[in-house]
């Protein structure tokens, strides 16, 4: 049973009920459709947690999608979930990939560079201070690319920039 018949608040099934009905008057394919339920039904599971079954209906949502803004933040997600997984080389394949896609999704930037970031950490800690510097560079280069497109976000990063003498 789709996910979206089973939620049991009030505002889950609301929502599903108006998605349903614009599913319905809005001209879509029947592709388009399947896509948009399955994305849903990984949005809802992936609210509650359920990771492995967010990621198998993001995985189903991406044979029918075509359109490639929609599918960009179909892997956008998915990387979201990998990322708290803590699998992040999974979850940076599949940040590059959305951004293939659609490369005006700001936070996928910025959660490379966290990622960078964390592993920059990881190389001080093991006291390799050449791989370490290294990922802070990466980390910076795509913490610039998300402040470039969101220049208001990111308050953080920033103040990382220019502590670290990265910002321009």
């Amino acid at each position: 049973m789709p996910r979206s018949r089973i939620n049991g608040n009030f505002i889950d099934k609301t929502s599903s009920i108006v998605a349903n009905i614009l599913l319905r008057i809005i001209p879509t394919t029947s592709g388009e459709k399947e896509a948009f339920t399955y994305y849903r039904d990984g949005m809802s599971a992936q609210s509650e947690g359920n990771y492995a079954e967010a990621l198998q209906n993001y995985y189903e949502a991406t044979r029918p999608e075509i359109d490639p803004y929609d599918r960009s933040y179909i892997l956008y997600n998915i990387g979201l979930i990998h990322t708290s997984n803590g699998e992040h080389t999974k979850a940076l394949e599949y940040y590059f990939r959305a951004l293939e896609r659609n490369p005006f999704l700001p936070q996928a930037f910025n959660n490379m560079a966290v990622i960078c970031h964390y592993r920059g950490e990881q190389a001080i800690r093991q006291g390799d201070s050449e791989i370490a510097e290294a990922w802070s560079d990466q980390a910076a280069e795509y913490w610039k690319q998300a402040i470039a497109l969101t220049p208001g976000n990111y308050i953080e990063a920033q103040n990382w920039l220019k502590i670290t003498r990265r910002f321009d």
